[in-house]
């Protein structure tokens, strides 16, 4: 691997994906992602934590996406961990990233297995590497236990019936309520079909996205062996399916724990206490999913006792917990670049502004307008600039701010909009319903 001595940070975190091989340039130093298309053992965690601790400064994060990244490394260190990675012999996710559960084929619950179609949707993207966007990506959703809804996708593929024949609907652009229908397209022509669009975005350039894509100039050989749906019902406009966590059962007679990482980040010493833990109690199979998230499967007993020790190795066990309802990025003074403490305000938000947390909303901490924890808008956003904190109601760091914040007034200022929403809030109305109502200018009018 090559890796430039120095390179353009903003142009690598906007337009750029880090992967082993092509580490990323971040506030903390480089960052590799290591990216799984299956479960590693406790052991094999234990090894990762370790060559983060190596090579890197020993903070590991697992992504929205479910991607384990290992940070702080040089160019240098990030070329020993890439060779170390692939001397584990780990499921190693290689070219483009077509993404399904981390369940897949153990959920009692899913439509069908997405494993086949994924293996198959990337090999035949081989020959276009180099071809696509950097962050290009397809979604195959097999309605299970954990839901992939909330995740960006250039392509995703739903599964479905359409008039009694299995097949996929096919969105392009955005997350499941945000994407556009192409239409249905069935079971065995569902690779082909994926192949030609791939094809089609590479004609288009290799800057081309879902969201450019324009689905009434479809090629023939895409748009023929596509038909109208005849339902989308289980593509809702509102996310309602509610994500397995804690325990539950696999259809394999073992069962599975879930438990999150506060702020998706945690030092490599408390991975590896937990993966050392997961060992201890007979679980054979661990593996990092979506909403920054750790899987575990084993016995039902194994898997209860490995989470009733998750919280003191820093997990979130309670799928309730406020913190499950932040995102924030690594922040000051972990990241360079950062121009908030995130954490430090996320765990103020966590502790005393619970009327926040009803499930309903989403909490964004940047350290600054890069948006590396949540690429999509958020009910309230705090990001961090060099002179002020920008809160963004209902949108995205970049968005026009409703309120500039003097910097070290943002916990006053979430106190603030607690108290609003205790006065508020109308029986029965949740807590983003709620500054929906108030809006932009009622709630930085409270702040003053």
């Amino acid at each position: 691997m090559t890796v430039p001595s120095q390179l353009p940070v903003s142009s690598l975190a906007r337009g750029a994906c880090p992967t082993l091989d092509a580490p990323m340039l971040t506030g903390d130093g480089y960052l590799s992602r290591v990216s799984l298309i299956g479960a590693i053992s406790p052991v094999q965690l234990v090894a990762l934590c370790t060559l983060s601790e190596r090579h890197g400064n020993g903070m590991i994060d697992i992504s929205a996406r479910g991607n384990l990244q290992v940070r702080g490394l040089t160019p240098t260190s990030a070329a020993a961990l890439e060779a170390d990675v692939r001397s584990l012999a780990l499921p190693l996710r290689e070219g483009l990233a077509v993404e399904w559960s981390p369940l897949a084929g153990l959920d009692p619950t899913a439509k069908v297995d997405p494993r086949p179609l994924g293996l198959e949707i990337m090999a035949r993207a081989q020959h276009l590497r180099g071809s696509l966007a950097p962050k290009l990506s397809v979604v195959i959703e097999s309605c299970g236990l954990i839901r992939l809804d909330d995740l960006l996708a250039d392509i995703r593929l739903v599964a479905t019936e359409n008039d009694g024949r299995k097949g996929w609907h096919i969105r392009l652009g955005g997350t499941a309520r945000q994407g556009r229908v192409i239409g249905f397209v069935q079971e065995d022509q569902a690779a082909d079909c994926v192949a030609a669009l791939l094809d089609h975005f590479a004609t288009l350039g290799p800057r081309t996205r879902g969201r450019d894509v324009d689905p009434v100039g479809l090629p023939d050989h895409v748009s023929s062996v596509l038909v109208t749906a005849s339902s989308m019902n289980d593509i809702s406009a509102e996310r309602s399916h509610h994500d397995a966590f804690g325990l539950f059962d696999l259809n394999d007679g073992r069962s599975g724990m879930r438990v999150a990482l506060p702020f998706g980040q945690i030092q490599s010493r408390q991975l590896k206490a937990f993966a050392d833990m997961a060992e201890r109690t007979g679980i054979r199979h661990v593996r990092p999913a979506p909403d920054h998230t750790l899987l575990a499967m084993g016995s039902r007993d194994a898997c209860a006792a490995l989470r009733a020790a998750a919280k003191t190795h820093g997990f979130i066990t309670d799928e309730h917990d406020p913190l499950r309802q932040i995102d924030a990025c690594p922040g000051a003074p972990s990241c360079q670049s950062a121009r908030l403490d995130t954490h430090a305000l996320g765990r103020f938000a966590a502790e005393e502004a619970g009327e926040f947390f009803d499930g309903s909303l989403s909490l964004h901490l940047s350290g600054c307008l890069k948006a590396c924890a949540h690429p999509t808008a958020a009910t309230l956003v705090f990001a961090g600039t060099d002179d002020a904190t920008h809160l963004v109601i209902q949108g995205k760091t970049t968005d026009t701010p409703a309120k500039r914040l003097f910097p070290q007034t943002e916990a006053a200022a979430l106190s603030a909009l607690s108290a609003l929403l205790r006065l508020e809030r109308q029986p029965g109305e949740t807590s983003r319903d709620c500054l929906r109502r108030l809006g932009p200018q009622r709630i930085a009018a409270a702040l003053a």
